[in-house]
């Protein structure tokens, strides 16, 4: 079975899980407005509280992550904005598309979050979800807002990348 690693538990060790590589694990949604908007300095995966439905919804790909944002309250992470549409076959269980949903992660995580997110220009921005051992995950960044002229400067480096790979292409013909 190719593709699959198989540990074996002897005495005194741990069972070790693989690391899937980013390009292995396939986004739901991601938030392509955060990169224009944003300097992403930190980035933290947390879990998130969803009802069945929303489960479904999201297995489906019907969510936008666009105005969404974080937040440290009380000691606890939460999610607000989200929007995950309601699951078609569901009936009374479908919830509000837009409720607040609880966010997580360990409470040193949290803390160390809410030190930076707290001062001044820097927020909790989601970036993109996916599902990792069956369970949805939240790639949450911690961000400064860019400037008017900095997203100017990162879509002129953008785009100097994309003439040098069209010349590179260009000669390799």
């Amino acid at each position: 079975m190719e593709g699959k690693q198989f540990f074996v538990k002897t005495i005194g060790e741990r069972y070790i899980r693989p690391v899937k590589k980013e390009d292995e694990i396939k986004a739901v949604a991601t938030n392509r407005k955060a990169f224009h908007f944003y300097h992403i300095e930190d980035r933290l995966e947390t879990g998130m509280v969803l009802a069945g439905t929303e489960v479904k919804s999201l297995r489906a790909g019907k969510t936008n992550l666009s105005d969404s944002y974080a937040m440290v309250e009380e000691g606890e992470l939460w999610l607000y904005n989200l929007h995950i549409s309601p699951y078609e076959a569901g009936n009374r269980a479908n919830t509000d598309p837009i409720r607040k949903r609880k966010l997580l992660a360990h409470k040193r995580e949290i803390h160390k979050l809410l030190a930076k997110a707290s001062q001044k220009g820097w927020t909790l921005v989601p970036l993109r979800i996916y599902f990792s051992d069956g369970r949805a995950k939240l790639e949450l960044g911690l961000a400064v807002g860019k400037k008017l002229f900095d997203r100017r400067e990162t879509i002129k480096e953008r785009d100097l990348r994309r003439e040098e790979d069209r010349e590179r292409r260009g000669r390799k013909e």
